[in-house]
């Protein structure tokens, strides 16, 4: 980032946002945060924030993440109800959301924005050039 303000290339500023973006989704160490019937947040390790320890983790994540913007997961097959289920929710949901910590709350929502923001700078740079 110091390079593109020295040099004044937006494209170098991009593509540094565009890497730690990937990096806090994809990439960063930390713990699934699914949480489970005994109501504690799973603690097992994982990459990336938008991912979980198992595919039974990994689904009710999806769903938050769906959820989160208000809509229901349009990938998310229906399954009967399974009383004996291992997840509940994610530590995300409004019923918990306190459990996650704040700053976790703010790169999540900070790193999505500058997605967003990364890919209209690089789509109308590309246009406008």
């Amino acid at each position: 980032m110091i390079a593109a303000v020295f040099f004044g290339a937006w494209r170098l500023a991009l593509l540094g946002v565009a890497a730690w973006c990937l990096y806090e989704f994809s990439l960063n160490p930390t713990v699934c945060r699914v949480m489970t019937r005994q109501g504690f947040a799973c603690h097992e390790p994982v990459r990336g924030r938008l991912f979980a320890c198992s595919a039974a983790h990994q689904r009710v994540k999806n769903d938050a993440v769906w959820r989160s913007f208000g809509l229901p997961n349009p990938f998310s097959r229906a399954t009967s109800h399974d009383p004996n289920r291992d997840t509940g929710v994610v530590v995300y949901s409004p019923a918990v959301r306190a459990r996650l910590a704040q700053n976790d709350r703010i790169v999540l929502t900070v790193a999505g924005v500058a997605s967003v923001l990364a890919i209209l700078v690089a789509v109308v740079g590309i246009v406008g050039s």
